[in-house]
This record gives structure tokens, sequence and C-alpha cells, in this order.
């Protein structure tokens, strides 16, 4: 038995039926990030006592035959974004170099309750801001699939753990494509929840409007098993949505006969990569051959997401990161002479090339004779998408897409172009506009051996249909049936 290969399921199995240990297991995982990481680069902090002694507890409970909790054992790794109580969260950030919250994030919570074992936390672009992973303050995170190639961002680091076998899976977080296209870059599964659906507690904000929560995992079921565990009200998070939480692994074995996949001329114009298209259309033709009705739609305010994101997301981005100025918590530069010179310098040091670049441009766009020409109106283009997603809705059940235009790119390919760089997001970032969920599933392999993702989108607090629709693709590719 592999113990870094399991799933969920078999780890409860392999605990169950006396085949290996919680602490055996948390340790055969953290030999493995020894043997592997130094190359990958996906870990920025190990929690190993932490670990080891709730996997004691765990095997415990074993030891007196009580019932086990569904998470019981499961190593998994969470995105350096998300508070962790007396464990350094950096946010991949210099600024944050030696932050350790006494309190952890509501998901990280919720894990840990359920019987989850944190190894880590999972290195990241830097406050969440990148496609790569290049622009973490500490080391780039590679690509398990091609260490010449970035694993995509910003949760590449929670990506390329699970790839590597390094964790049974792990949290990472969505603004603008932050989990989708890093799956996708990977091989594994991404999902992305309905905006409320996942309390944001203990996320270090990016945009607060955008951000968003979520699991990356071998297996859909996988995915199904952790959204289920990390979602539902908090009254710690007052954008959390007040709704019953589905039970979506229940859900995952209906027949998908029937359902109306909605396919977008945008998403299949120039720019995407020949392989990547052959994949996708593929796997349409596939979910076409367990009976689903293939529905070509438009999605007409396509062309305005990037542009529109990047005015709503700096804007944030700028606001929120406002707090960082050396006098609370984090760096703080020495030496100065005045609170003004201290805020200067600190920033200056504590923040790397891309958010100060993010920062600028939302300082820009809300500044004073300018917020109605770039925010206000990026702020009606995005009613636009919601309102393109809404009519699409009437027709069809869920929206079926690539996940990226591209396969993963190589490392430092495009740290000297920001627009390409932005536009590796191209097919992600609508949704979190208009706060629908979203998984990518693998659906192929490029002539390299690069993994692809098929993207799926559903209707909002509809996470069920498109984890259904997909586990079913998954089994059904996998059989070749």
């Amino acid at each position: 038995m592999h113990l870094n290969s399991l799933t969920i399921d078999q780890v409860r199995e392999a605990l169950q039926q006396g085949h290996t240990t919680a602490i055996r297991l948390t340790e055969s995982f953290y030999a493995r990030i020894e043997v592997e990481d130094a190359a990958i680069g996906a870990y920025l902090t190990l929690s190993k006592e932490r670990a080891l002694q709730k996997a004691a507890r765990i095997d415990a409970l074993v030891s007196r035959g009580e019932q086990l909790p569904c998470l019981a054992g499961v190593p998994v790794g969470i995105k350096d974004v998300m508070a962790t109580r007396d464990v350094r969260t950096t946010a991949g950030s210099k600024i944050l170099a030696n932050y350790i919250p006494p309190y952890d994030s509501t998901a990280v919570a919720r894990l840990e309750h359920a019987g989850a074992i944190v190894l880590g936390k999972m290195n990241c672009d830097e406050f969440a801001m990148g496609s790569s992973n290049e622009n973490s303050a500490y080391r780039p995170v590679h690509n398990p699939r091609d260490l010449s190639r970035v694993p995509g961002g910003s949760s590449g680091g929670s990506a390329a753990a699970v790839a590597a076998g390094m964790a049974v899976a792990a949290l990472g977080s969505d603004t603008g494509g932050s989990i989708r296209q890093p799956a996708a870059f990977c091989g594994v599964v991404g999902l992305m929840p309905t905006y409320g659906r996942v309390s944001r507690y203990g996320l270090i904000a990016f945009a607060s409007s955008l951000d968003r929560i979520g699991p990356l995992a071998k297996t859909v079921k996988d995915a199904a098993i952790l959204l289920h565990t990390i979602a539902g009200r908090d009254a710690m998070d007052a954008t959390s949505a007040d709704l019953p939480v589905p039970d979506y692994v229940a859900e995952l074995d209906k027949p998908v006969a029937g359902l109306r996949l909605g396919i977008p001329r945008e998403y299949f114009a120039d720019g995407l990569d020949g392989e990547v298209r052959v994949a996708v259309e593929a796997a349409i033709e596939k979910l076409g051959s367990l009976g689903c009705e293939i529905v070509p739609i438009s999605l007409p305010h396509t062309e305005y997401a990037i542009p529109t994101y990047y005015l709503v997301a700096t804007a944030e981005a700028s606001s929120n990161l406002a707090r960082y100025d050396g006098v609370r918590y984090g760096y703080r530069a020495s030496g100065v002479q005045s609170l003004s010179e201290m805020y200067e310098r600190t920033r200056d040091a504590g923040f790397g090339p891309e958010v100060k670049r993010r920062i600028m441009l939302g300082t820009y766009a809300l500044s004073a004779g300018y917020y109605q020409a770039y925010y206000l109106k990026a702020q009606r283009v995005r009613t636009l998408l919601a309102r393109d997603f809404d009519q699409a809705f009437q027709k069809v059940d869920v929206i079926v897409t690539p996940t990226s235009p591209t396969p993963a790119f190589k490392l430092s390919e495009k740290t000297t172009d920001p627009l390409a760089m932005y536009l590796a997001d191209v097919y992600t970032v609508t949704a979190d506009l208009v706060g629908i969920p979203g998984i990518s599933v693998p659906c192929g392999e490029t002539t390299q051996g690069l993994p692809v993702g098929l993207q799926i989108l559903g209707r909002h607090f509809d996470e069920g249909t498109i984890l259904h629709l997909a586990h079913q693709y998954e089994k059904n590719r996998a059989h070749g049936a």
C-alpha cells in the first residue's frame, strides 16, 4: 500500500482496518516532503508537532473502537493566506515574515474538527496575487509534472503538493482563478465554491468581494467531502450564506443524462492552445455520450472580464493592504526618523513588485477624478457580466469551458510581461466576478505530458450539479467508457 497515494476514503479504511496508523501516515508524508520538496518548493512552514499530536488523538479513537470523523487522519496542507493558531502565516510576503496568528481561520478549524492532520502552510504568490507562483517572497514553486514549468497561481503550492503526493488534499483560495488554474496545470481537481458558501474568517484579504476558500484534491469525491466539511454559515463572517449545505457526496452518482451543457463560443476563440482545445472538445464529446445535451451559447461581455477584474481586484487590494504599515504587526523598517518615513520604508521593503503594482493600480482607480471613469465603470460592467450568466443559466444547467488557454508555461516566461501573465486568467476571472461556483477536473494531456483542465461552472450555490457532472466525467474517462 502506497500511503502517499491514498484518497480520503482510503485513509479512513486503512485506519479502520489497521493497515496503518495516523502517526505512521503523517510521518510518511513528512518523509515524502523531505525528499521531494527541495525541488518543488510547495511548503513554507511545517507544523510537525501539531500534526503528530492530532494524529495521536486519532489513533486513540481507533484503539478505543470509536466512530471516526469524516477526515480522520487525512494529511492536508493549508495555503499560507489562512490563519493558523501558533503557526507562522506569511501570505507569501516579507511584510508578514514573522506573523504568528493567535487563532485559526474557520475553514482550518472545521477541517481539524473533522479529524484532518494539518501538515503545514503552502507556498503561494504574495497576498495571492499571481498566476504562476513566482511572486512568492520566499521561492517559486515548480510544477511536479515538469520542474521547468510553473504550477499555476496563486495556490501553486497547494496544487503541487497534492500532485506530488505531499498531501492528500489542500485548501487554496480563488480570487481570479487561483484554485482552478493551478489544478489544471498540475493535473488535480480544484473547486471554487459560490461566494458566501465557505467562511472567509481568517483568510488574509486580497479582494474582499472576490476571495473564496476551496479544496484541491486528487478526486472529485475528495473535493466534495472537503467542501461539505468547510461549508456553511459562520457568525464570524457576515458574507457567509445562511443556507443549508447539501450532502455533496450523496449527489455524485446521480445520472447526468439530460443535463444541458452550455458551450460559450467566446472561450473557444483565438488564443486557445490547439492541444488544449482538442482535449476539452474530446471531454465535451464524452459528456455528450453520457446523455448530456450540448448547447452552444454566447457570453457577449467576456472580452471585458480581464480589464474589469484588474480594476475591481486592485482597488480592493489597495484598501485591504493599507493595514500593513509597520504599526500594529508584521515587518517594520528600522532607523527611521518620522512616521511617514516608517510607512514608506516599511511598505517599500515589505511588499514585492507585483503587490506594489496592484496597489498603485488600485489606488489610481479609486483616486479623486478617476473613481467614476475606472472603478465605478468596472462595477457596471461586472453587472453586465453577471447578466450574461443569468441569461445563459435560463437555457442551460452548467457551462463548460477550458480552465486555461494554455498548459503550464515555463518559469520566467511571462514575468517581464505583466499583461501576458494577467491573460493566463482569461477563462477563470469571470466566475469570480459574478460569484458562481466552478471546478477544474483533469481532461487529458498534451504531447509533452502536460495536464489539461476542464472547467465546469454552475449556478449560485449549485455546487452539487458541477460536482456530480465532474465526478461522472472523471469516472467514465478513467474507465474508458
